[in-house]
């Protein structure tokens, strides 16, 4: 019989065996909707992404269409196409579609129930729980196959209030926020941990998304799942357990949304939650408004660091640029105005040196730096 496992947090939970998965992501693939996909096939620990899903892009490697740099992973035009590819049923089909009402389309319904009377798996990161549709439901017990609802919360008994166990935390907390949504937030996150991990700095990811789940993060909660009273408490408990789960150097958090806009308030909880030292702050200057609210002009990134810094007893390390609707000539010249203006560092992740990231935390840490020299020796 299925299991539809909640994965609201990161608490042992049964899934079948088998780990390779299709990520579809029909006309968002690239796309600020597409941003579980896109995250996807940059990074996963937990799945065997064999390709991708999205007939407006298709017969592209995934890896060149997003980044410029092949992985291959291939972006094929339909389900059937995926399975063909793949030589036999992949494990799991995963929706890689976030639109901000987090609602399936009728033609969506129709590719995942597709996937289900295959025989593959679904994982779910939409706040529309498939688990509780009668219609799903009947599907994946005619399957045997399970559903996974990854932003179904735990029951509310099991969720937790701040506590003020945050600040027996004695290692560095960063938190990586932003001015907009599905504006590369997490991708940083991601990338800082991975870099400060190859420099020989013990670095911990606690995730606030789905996203992050999905990819296999081992400390997190979607955060904008939740209700808001525990809010703070979940990421309060997320970053606890990190630090006794793993010694850390450092932590980093993943941001949501952003402080200054008017639709969501996780940033606020991330702030109050995790208490961090510092802050990088990502930007899209190409940008011009709000990417799901474009009745909404962008903020300045240093009006957003200014709010981060009235908000809570924390400074601005650092900017990370997203480079979308800049040529390289303009993300440079943009890199320079924001160290200019602000007085930080700034650099783009996805196309300048990670050991930049490094230098960010460690001029503003550098009481880490032993540390590195230490552990390289060693």
């Amino acid at each position: 019989m299925p299991v539809h496992t909640p994965l609201g947090s990161l608490e042992p939970s049964i899934l079948p065996a088998g780990s390779t998965a299709v990520v579809y992501c029909e006309g968002q693939f690239g796309e600020q909707d597409g941003k579980t996909a896109n995250g996807l096939v940059r990074h996963s620990e937990k799945y065997e992404i064999l390709s991708v899903i999205d007939s407006t892009c298709a017969f592209q490697d995934a890896g060149e269409f997003l980044d410029g740099s092949p992985n291959g992973i291939p972006i094929l035009a339909n389900l059937a196409q995926a399975v063909v590819h793949a030589g036999r049923v992949p494990d799991y089909l995963i929706c890689g579609v976030a639109p901000a009402d987090g609602l399936l389309s009728a033609e969506q319904r129709v590719v995942l129930l597709d996937g289900i009377a295959r025989g593959m798996h679904i994982i779910n990161g939409l706040h529309e729980f498939l688990g509780d549709d009668v219609e799903f439901v009947a599907a994946s017990l005619a399957a045997g196959v399970t559903i996974t609802d990854v932003r179904r919360p735990k029951d509310t008994k099991d969720l937790h209030l701040f506590t003020g166990r945050i600040f027996d935390v004695v290692c560095p907390r960063i938190a990586v926020l932003g001015t907009d949504g599905a504006i590369g937030k997490r991708t940083t996150a991601t990338l800082l941990v991975q870099a400060l991990n190859d420099h020989g700095i013990r670095a911990v990811l606690v995730g606030t998304g789905q996203t992050t789940i999905i990819q296999g993060g081992r400390y997190g909660v979607a955060l904008d799942a939740l209700v808001p009273q525990f809010c703070s408490g979940e990421v309060e408990h997320q970053v606890v357990a990190a630090f006794e789960g793993e010694d850390p150097d450092v932590i980093v958090v993943e941001g949501q949304g952003a402080l200054s806009h008017p639709a969501y308030l996780t940033s606020a909880h991330i702030l109050r939650g995790s208490r961090p030292e510092a802050v990088i702050v990502q930007h899209a200057p190409g940008r011009r408004v709000l990417g799901d609210f474009p009745m909404m002009p962008m903020p300045s990134v240093a009006s957003e660091v200014a709010l981060i810094e009235a908000f809570a007893d924390t400074r601005v390390i650092g900017i990370t640029v997203n480079h979308e609707n800049l040529t390289d000539e303009q993300l440079s010249a943009a890199i320079d105005e924001i160290e200019l203006d602000l007085g930080v560092p700034a650099t783009d992740p996805l196309t300048r040196p990670k050991s930049q990231l490094v230098e960010m935390v460690l001029q503003a840490f550098p009481s880490l730096s032993p540390r590195l020299t230490s552990r390289i020796v060693g």
